[in-house]
């Protein structure tokens, strides 16, 4: 079984993954940054400052009136917490739009980089008039 185990971890494929979960963990870190530090705030001026995190419907119990989401979900009331289903929306949006956009930009850095093949071009064969005129010059050779 360890033999198994060695042969696996030593697969192409199974280092080319662990670099890629590795290389993943840091280009998360990346673009929660950009997200955090950069997009929302942009977002949050845009908006006023607009946060729908706290907003919620009492489905049943008691909860004061102006209690938090934290106060309300700990007083054991059953909440419609709609609020922070649409922040996690928003977010999850904003991430891929990120996402996105970085992926573009590293595929076009890599296509500038890597110089592009000229493409072969075959070269053109005879027109249907240049095969007429040598069918009828073989024919004309045979004739005679």
């Amino acid at each position: 079984m360890i033999k198994e185990f060695r042969e696996f971890i030593a697969r192409g494929n199974v280092m080319d993954m662990a670099v890629g979960i590795i290389i993943g963990a840091a280009f998360t870190a990346i673009v929660s940054s950009m997200v955090d530090d950069l997009i929302n705030p942009i977002i949050g001026l845009l908006t006023g400052g607009i946060d729908f995190s706290d907003q919620y419907l009492v489905m049943s119990g008691n909860v004061p009136d102006g209690a938090s989401l934290a106060t309300a979900r700990s007083s054991g009331a059953a909440i419609f917490a709609y609020g922070s289903f649409l922040m996690a929306v928003l977010n999850f949006l904003i991430v891929a739009w990120v996402v996105f956009l970085l992926v573009k930009a590293v595929n076009r850095a890599r296509d500038m980089a890597i110089p592009k093949k000229q493409e072969e071009v075959a070269p053109a064969g005879p027109t249907q008039e240049e095969l007429l005129a040598q069918i009828r010059d073989l024919l004309a050779a045979r004739a005679a």
